[in-house]
């Protein structure tokens, strides 16, 4: 298993157009991502996650209609939490599929 030190945080955003697709997408961000509300969404990505998660929106997205934002921040050994946040910290095990 990777340790938060091996992932890089992301800030996953989209806005799609369509409503079937737009469950898609948030189906697949919810594989991925730790947190978030709405559109956007925190994800702590190791490289070959990052290029799975790519690989797996593209599919979804219509690219004339859609757009879609993968943003990375940096390591997760900066982050500093307000009001309600919650900590990041590996689960037990990611699914990834």
């Amino acid at each position: 298993m990777r340790t938060m030190a091996e992932r890089t945080l992301h800030i996953a955003a989209y806005d799609i157009t369509d409503p079937g697709r737009l469950r898609e997408a948030l189906y697949v961000l919810k594989h991925y991502a730790s947190g978030g509300q709405k559109s956007v969404f925190e994800c702590f990505l190791t490289a070959a996650e990052r290029q799975a998660l790519l690989r797996d929106v593209r599919e979804v997205l219509d690219l004339e209609e859609d757009r879609f934002l993968l943003l990375p921040l940096g390591s997760a050994d900066g982050i500093r939490t307000l009001g309600i946040g919650v900590a990041p910290a590996d689960p037990d095990y990611y699914f990834v599929g």
